[in-house]
């Protein structure tokens, strides 16, 4: 039974993890918490659906239709996030912090409103498209979903991880995180990477959203606001502003909601309430996070 929860939490961990991932790209170059992302996860999670229904696409192959509606829920949601950061958050840049923040949560009720009106407001059923196998290891059962989400999200954490580790690029986002107006006097040009962070934290986001709309079966206008929460405490446990910290944060939410809702009795009416503990037990006690490093106080 534990270790049957442990891969469940593994494989839900996963999902918050890719969104938690958009939250702290954005922090670690802009001291700003995106309270949007969530709302492009949801918006990504309706792009994919749109695909998986165009009568086209459904004569296809089934790897076909998975890949086309993974690349294009990365690529609507890395456009709206482009969008955004361009419309809501760039005419903000040297505003007051409590601007950006607000333009923010203005941006996720425009967003999750939009949805409702104009595309539903009722849950819409995600394509059983997926075979499913169920795979025996000793008491424990492992499917064939659960081993693509696993999947998809190592391989685009991988890939991020050695993105910014590893290519010019990448040295250039963490130059800018580091001190943006040094990087803007060795000629690298902040805007367009804070541009582009929005444009990868939407990316991880729209391919969050349809696999977290494959794994419940539903997807709603509303979906990304606790899912966000949890993602954004994910951010927060593992150190706000490091990646490796978001995945582990993401993947220890995951699995401690696993088991709390499968070990703890009448548990999973009150798996949501362990993330908000989780936040509140973390701000108190090592506000940094896991990987975070504490900051020096400035005079």
């Amino acid at each position: 039974m534990l270790i049957q929860q442990l891969i469940n939490g593994i494989t839900l961990g996963s999902i918050y993890a890719l969104i938690s991932l958009g939250y702290t790209l954005v922090y670690g170059v802009l001291m700003m918490i995106n309270f949007a992302h969530s709302e492009i996860f949801m918006v990504g999670a309706f792009i994919s659906l749109g695909v998986l229904q165009i009568p086209f696409i459904l004569g296809l192959p089934l790897w076909v239709q998975l890949i086309s509606s993974l690349v294009c829920a990365m690529l609507g949601s890395a456009l709206l996030g482009f969008i955004i950061e361009r419309v809501a958050y760039k005419p903000l840049r040297y505003a007051p912090r409590l601007a950006p923040l607000i333009s923010a949560i203005g941006v996720s009720l425009f967003l999750q409103n939009f949805v409702f009106l104009f595309v539903s407001n009722q849950s819409q059923s995600f394509p059983p498209i997926f075979p499913l196998y169920r795979f025996k290891i000793g008491n424990c059962e492992i499917n064939s979903l659960q081993i693509f989400i696993l999947a998809v999200s190592l391989l685009l954490m991988v890939g991020l991880q050695y993105f910014v580790q590893k290519t010019r690029l990448g040295k250039a986002i963490r130059a800018t995180a580091s001190d943006r107006e040094t990087a803007e006097l060795q000629g690298i040009n902040t805007n367009g990477i804070i541009s582009l962070i929005f444009l990868i934290g939407g990316a991880l986001g729209g391919a969050a959203g349809l696999l977290n709309g494959m794994y419940y079966g539903s997807i709603k206008y509303n979906m990304g606001f606790l899912v966000g929460i949890k993602a954004f405490t994910a951010a927060v446990l593992g150190g706000i502003g490091n990646i490796t910290g978001a995945v582990v944060g993401g993947l220890c939410i995951g699995i401690l909601e696993s088991l709390g809702a499968g070990l703890i009795p009448g548990g999973s009416e009150w798996k949501d309430l362990f993330s908000f503990a989780i936040l509140i037990l973390v701000l108190l006690f090592r506000p940094q996070g896991l990987l975070g490093e504490r900051l020096p106080d400035k005079l």
